[in-house]
């Protein structure tokens, strides 16, 4: 299959990329760059440096490419940023959406898989977080993927061929087994490659925001799936794709690591006293987040391989270690 990815050159999509090629698949990466690096790009890839507004050369491309199916991975993602810029996250995370399925539209491109996020359920009702349960956002992120997701319903009811998938991440999390992929933020705030990086004296110590939620050890609990996981869902989703289908999906490991679990891991793993900081909690920082992912377990078969925490700090320590400086270092 002819597979374009948005976002190729990001955290996630450049994993997608490598999973893609060697799953069989011709892959054509896209990414403006703004926080992609195209040393993260398979050098079996076709790269195009395009930006999700920019509807004429992504149609040019996905005509000429003959593409087959659109994996989308291009968005802002910083929760706090989108508060205080909150219009950056609609014109790219929304209306880049929009253009992009111009340019679908325009091309007869007719699958699309699509990177939600648990963002969209705000602080649920209950755990664990089923695709049923209200959708409420508390902040622009949330809703600028929200309002994505009432797009693809729309447009797929108008448009009874076009089949998309939207799959709800929740923390992802690792890196490539092999090493030859990792995670490069600027800035960082994941907490796993954070603690990483204060392990190897790169950044200051962590702060940990909250010590007296209503949990075993009185920090957050979250579920953190691995990456290569969360792309393997992708493929799956991809290939069960059928003219006419809507779907949405959570993907997570059906339980949660707390903060200091997750601070445990990543000191067995590294043998390093990490230093860490205690702060209040986070306004709108849920005690307990984690997903139910029964229904793509039981629709499509996937499940994740990695569901021992220790086990994804120690693929983001196998790169990280090597690459502490991030893809330009």
């Amino acid at each position: 299959m002819n597979v374009m990815v948005a976002g190729g050159a990001g955290y996630i999509g450049s994993h997608a990329v490598k999973q893609l090629i060697e799953a069989g698949h011709r892959v054509v990466a896209v990414d403006n760059l703004y926080r992609g690096h195209v040393e993260a790009v398979h050098p079996e890839a076709v790269f195009c440096e395009i930006a999700l507004a920019d509807t004429p050369s992504l149609t040019r491309v996905l005509r000429e490419q003959e593409i087959d199916c659109v994996m989308h991975f291009a968005a802002l993602a910083y929760v706090g940023e989108s508060v205080t810029d909150p219009l950056s996250y609609y014109e790219n995370n929304t209306a880049g959406t929009v253009s992009l399925l111009q340019a679908m539209d325009a091309a007869g491109v007719k699958r699309l898989v699509f990177s939600s996020t648990c963002a969209t359920y705000g602080e649920p009702e209950a755990t664990p977080i089923v695709e049923t349960m209200r959708q409420e956002p508390i902040n622009p992120y949330g809703w600028s993927k929200w309002c994505v997701e009432r797009v693809l319903k729309d447009y797929g009811a108008a448009d009874r061929q076009f089949a998309y998938v939207a799959l709800r991440y929740f923390n992802v999390a690792g890196c490539a087994a092999d090493g030859s992929l990792g995670e490069d933020h600027d800035p960082e705030t994941h907490l796993i490659p954070r603690l990483l990086l204060a392990a190897l004296e790169k950044v200051d110590k962590l702060t940990i925001f909250g010590t007296d939620y209503p949990t075993p050890d009185g920090t957050c609990i979250r579920d953190y799936i691995h990456v290569e996981d969360l792309c393997a869902a992708h493929i799956v989703a991809m290939n069960a794709l059928q003219p006419g289908d809507g779907r949405f999906y959570n993907l997570g490991i059906g339980k949660g690591y707390s903060v200091r679990e997750v601070l445990e891991a990543a000191a067995g793993v590294t043998d390093v006293k990490i230093p860490v900081a205690y702060g209040p909690r986070r306004p709108g920082d849920p005690a307990i987040l984690f997903a139910n992912a029964e229904k793509i377990r039981n629709e499509l078969g996937w499940t994740a391989r990695y569901t021992e925490i220790s086990e994804i700090v120690a693929t983001a320590w196998n790169w990280l270690k090597d690459h502490p400086d991030g893809y330009g270092g």
